[in-house]
């Protein structure tokens, strides 16, 4: 693959761990609520007005319009197993950002991630 193509996809991914994160940021701001039809417009006014969601679902558009350069150019077969890469950010920054769980079985679960990713890029 050639490299600015690799780039590309990995500036994709990366936007999309980007848009995941601030999105996960708005909604810890706002809390856990519970859904009933009592209290569906007092989220969505605050989903809709948090910075974190709408600097979230800004990013991942952006995500997915470079995605769409990604697929016109590389075959789907070797770009999607790419954006698996995503889930090993996403779970690195989770850790250090929001203080999650990173057990011995999500870093062994990373590791062959990563494995797969390598012999993906190798074929």
């Amino acid at each position: 693959m050639n490299p600015v193509m690799m780039c590309t996809i990995l500036v994709s991914v990366l936007l999309n761990s980007a848009a995941q994160l601030l999105l996960k940021d708005g909604m810890a701001r706002i809390g856990s609520f519970e859904f009933s039809t009592d209290n569906i417009w007092p989220i969505a006014f605050k989903v809709a007005c948090s910075p974190g969601i709408i600097g979230g679902l800004f990013i991942y558009v952006v995500s997915v319009v470079v995605w769409l350069i990604v697929l016109s150019r590389v075959d789907v077969s070797l770009a999607y197993p790419m954006t698996s890469i995503g889930y090993i950010v996403t779970a690195v920054a989770g850790f250090f950002l929001f203080h999650e769980n990173l057990s011995l079985t999500r870093i062994i679960g990373i590791l062959v991630i990563m494995a797969g990713v390598y012999l993906i890029t190798r074929s």
